[in-house]
């Protein structure tokens, strides 16, 4: 379609390509939760794509690095709240530290488009198919493998959870988030190339293409990858709403104990009760009459608990993010994956300053091991995770396939009304999915909720409330291709056709 190469070249051009990949960065958080809206993030790549077409590398980094600006810019404002609103930072040094935040995470996708641009820049005006349907959403994917490693990685915002509710999501359970990832990008590329196909026989190749690709991931979403094991268990997941600037204030400890043990008298019945992360806000063995008494309780109506709380292993000195399982089987999950900055100092040297600056309370935590075994609740093993641990699907991985069940607490009080809370229980939603295990999802202020085993939501309790969400969930044995082989098929798969395009291109360059 000539209009269609005209607007390429003059994007290629003119400043109109810098704009279009900065709006399509601004308009990508639209394909996420709480908005869903997952056609935008096709349409989002499919316009940078387009920007990255026929340029000099260096233009492709600086495009790129527009769209992450206004993709992050717009998408993780929340790190605002936390530092200003909870974190006690000025709103100036607050402004800079999210605006920094959002320059270092830009130069991801910028990165992206530069790689692309320097290794494959014959396809792009030779052989345009081969740029926009192999090269390009092969290295986007390895960029965001890259941002989700980087710094112990911040998978936020990744095509794939565009599609926990789209027409893809039948790909989840094998290719995991990082393989919906490239589904995403390779429509966009399919897209595109149709849009510039001159041969009409060719554009009808690539439709069909695109049509049966949908189809798959549709059919796909209806394979049974696992199976029911025991009965289904009751669940009560206890919300208490205890306000952020108020949750570690000595005066509140023994009220915010009170709340949630009255909470959960009302539903005894319940095979199994979740509090969320540290509900119990004090070291396990300061609270040990409290343990007792809700051990107690359990074993006389044959319920089980299972409670966040801080463990301080008094011979070493060291402290962890935790939850304890009482009841029928005791035990203990402690936090590998911590979060830099709130839970740990990265080059503790230089950045200690700015954490006690900012106040954060109880920000010097251990990493747990990471051999840690399921804990065993109501009778099941579960695969345990806190808070930012359910961004990243290899590691809860690692609990399966013997948990029957995945359990995530999280204390979202931190991102207070933002999009943040919806985005995160977005992600714990796709570790359902991509392992077929039902999810309980146990939160302080919401979102707290129950997904089966396809991520499916089926209940979720109303945000910045006290209150209980009860249902019945389904343990679940056996496992998904992506249990089997996790991100590896992903890998190796973008990274062999990164290096068939490369060599494709070499040899376009070469005559």
């Amino acid at each position: 379609m000539e209009w269609y190469k005209n607007l390429l070249r003059v994007m290629a051009a003119s400043p109109w390509g810098a704009v279009a990949a900065l709006l399509a960065g601004a308009v990508w958080p639209l394909a996420f939760a709480p908005y869903g809206y997952w056609p935008v993030a096709i349409v989002s790549l499919l316009l940078l794509f387009c920007a990255w077409f026929a340029v000099k590398p260096w233009k492709a980094f600086w495009r790129g690095y527009l769209f992450g600006v206004g993709m992050f810019g717009f998408g993780v404002t929340w790190v605002h709240i936390s530092i200003y609103t909870f974190g006690g930072v000025p709103l100036p040094l607050s402004i800079f530290l999210t605006g920094l935040f959002v320059a270092f995470l830009a130069l991801f996708p910028a990165l992206t488009g530069y790689v692309v641009v320097r290794f494959c820049a014959g396809l792009s005006t030779r052989s345009m198919r081969w740029f926009l349907v192999a090269a390009l959403p092969a290295v986007w994917v390895l960029g965001e493998m890259l941002r989700g490693w980087v710094f112990s990685g911040f998978p936020w915002l990744n095509a794939g959870y565009s599609q926990t509710d789209g027409p893809l999501r039948g790909l989840g359970p094998i290719l995991g988030v990082y393989g919906l990832s490239w589904a995403v990008a390779f429509a966009a590329g399919v897209v595109a190339a149709a849009l510039g196909e001159v041969q009409t026989r060719v554009r009808i190749r690539l439709v069909a293409t695109l049509a049966g690709f949908f189809l798959i991931g549709f059919a796909t979403a209806f394979i049974p990858w696992t199976e029911k094991t025991g009965a289904p268990l009751k669940i009560a997941l206890v919300q208490g709403n205890i306000p952020q600037d108020m949750k570690w204030s000595p005066d509140m400890r023994q009220p915010t104990i009170d709340l949630y043990a009255n909470l959960s008298a009302q539903h005894q019945d319940a095979d199994l009760i979740v509090w969320p992360e540290t509900a119990l806000p004090d070291f396990y063995h300061r609270q040990l009459d409290v343990i007792q008494a809700l051990g107690a309780r359990g074993r006389a109506s044959n319920t089980d608990f299972l409670v966040g709380v801080l463990y301080l292993d008094r011979e070493t000195g060291r402290y962890y993010n935790s939850m304890v399982s009482i009841g029928s089987s005791e035990g203990f999950y402690h936090k590998r994956h911590l979060v830099p900055f709130t839970e740990y100092l990265p080059l503790k040297n230089v950045f200690g300053s700015i954490v006690e600056f900012m106040r954060v309370p109880m920000s010097d935590f251990t990493p747990g091991d990471e051999a840690q075994a399921p804990l065993v609740v109501a009778g099941q093993p579960a695969g345990i995770s806190i808070c930012f641990e359910d961004a990243f699907g290899e590691e809860i991985r690692k609990a399966l396939p013997e948990s029957t069940l995945l359990v995530n607490v999280s204390n979202d009080a931190w991102f207070g009304g933002s999009d943040a809370p919806h985005q995160h229980l977005q992600m714990a939603r796709m570790r359902a999915l991509e392992s077929g295990r039902p999810l309980l999802r146990g939160t302080n202020t919401g979102l707290t909720a129950i997904a089966d085993h396809r991520g499916v939501l089926v209940g979720i309790a109303p945000q910045f409330e006290a209150t209980v969400l009860t249902g019945e969930v389904q343990p679940m044995a056996g496992s998904t291709p992506f249990i089997l082989f996790g991100n590896a098929v992903v890998f190796g798969g973008v990274t062999l056709v990164f290096i068939g395009c490369a060599w494709r291109a070499r040899r376009v360059r070469g005559g």
